[in-house]
């Protein structure tokens, strides 16, 4: 492990939840780095996530399991000789957990469970970041959440798992002395997301003329990162980051729902006036979503990507993968509250047999390129 003031190096990493939409793009800047081994994807490969999210990097290999398999879990750690685990697999969306809360709790607790109990029992672990979100502050009307003075006081089904999530990663530091680090991120946004979330949403929406639900008044803050600053903001977490700490990854600006929605009315020339509809709002909203990044930036990360030059992108890749049907059939997700029924099925065994064989070509090849 690297010692205080040096950088962590990554090398042998299991992303959970790697072929989903942020994971996704991680996974892509890790093997941007030579030193770089091997990276094993780890997906359920349930609703949002998507094989065509993945890349064909020979130093990348895809897992098809869940991570509540202790058993599976645990063999790729010893297969695969894994020093870093990215922990993204998670139920994410907050409509979905007002409907199905249950299954939040089945994938964010007992499934960030299993995978520090693994790590644990594997014993080379040296680095476990744990993907939290900044609803676990609740609303933030005044301050932005901060990692070492808020109270975390998550306010819906999705928040409350993952609080509960980050509790056991503290837990697993404190009494076995577990290597993590915990991040708390904002609202994400770019290509490759399902469009269960309102940006995507909105754009499948305008494209084919129909009108974008607003929830309630629509003047709910959040904060808006393009998915590549995000990346960045892992890359520098997971090799900068201070062990046993948390850090908020959070937009410069805040924006509303309305806001959003005018702004890609613009993008598409379609009247707001027309094509909002205002419907009844989500059994509870927060009115606002603000988390302080300062400490993230004091290790040298920063915000680059323009809200105007992100969102034009976004659009650009929409179009593409809408012709492309690139997720198949999208419709439940585009219902102005969507709340997907359980996709749970007891957890599978897959086989690695062929995981060691993969691991030594991969350092064979990695040997052969210094």
């Amino acid at each position: 492990m690297a010692r205080e003031g040096e950088r962590y190096v990554p090398r042998r990493v299991l992303v959970t939840g790697g072929a989903g939409f942020i994971a996704s793009h991680v996974v892509d800047r890790l093997l941007e780095r030579r030193e770089t081994r091997e990276v094993t994807i780890l997906d359920a490969f349930e609703r949002s996530a998507c094989a065509r999210n993945v890349t064909d990097d020979a130093r990348c290999s895809v897992v098809a399991g869940d991570v509540r398999d202790g058993a599976l879990v645990r063999e790729i750690l010893r297969v695969k000789a894994i020093d870093t685990v990215l922990h993204f697999a998670a139920e994410t969306h907050v409509d979905a957990s007002f409907g199905n809360s249950l299954a939040f709790t089945e994938t964010n607790v007992i499934g960030t469970h299993v995978a520090l109990e693994a790590a644990r029992r594997c014993g080379t672990i040296e680095r476990f970041v744990h993907v939290s979100t900044d609803e676990v502050y609740g609303e933030t009307l005044v301050d932005g959440g901060s990692e070492g003075t808020s109270v975390l006081a998550p306010t819906n089904p999705y928040s409350a798992s993952k609080a509960a999530a980050e509790m056991l990663v503290v837990a697993y530091g404190t009494s076995y002395n577990l290597p993590y680090v915990i991040t708390r991120g904002n609202n994400v946004y770019g290509p490759r997301q399902y469009p269960e979330k309102v940006i995507p949403k909105f754009i499948h929406l305008l494209r084919r003329g129909a009108r974008v639900p607003i929830h309630g008044d629509g003047l709910a803050l959040r904060g808006y990162m393009h998915v590549r600053d995000a990346a960045a903001a892992f890359d520098v977490v997971l090799r900068a980051g201070e062990n046993k700490s948390i850090y908020n990854i959070g937009a410069r600006e805040e924006r509303t729902v309305v806001s959003v929605a005018r702004d890609l009315c613009a993008i598409f020339n379609r009247n707001p006036e027309e094509f909002l509809e205002y419907v009844e709002d989500r059994a509870f909203n927060d009115r606002r979503y603000f988390v302080d990044s300062s400490k993230l930036e004091e290790l040298g990360w920063r915000q680059e990507i323009e809200w105007d030059v992100g969102l034009r992108e976004t659009v650009d890749w929409y179009h593409r993968a809408i012709d492309e049907r690139y997720w198949g059939d999208v419709e439940p997700a585009l219902q102005a509250h969507p709340t997907h029924p359980p996709t749970h099925s007891p957890p599978t065994r897959r086989s690695l047999d062929a995981a060691a064989a993969a691991a030594a070509d991969a350092d064979a090849a990695a040997d052969a390129a210094v």
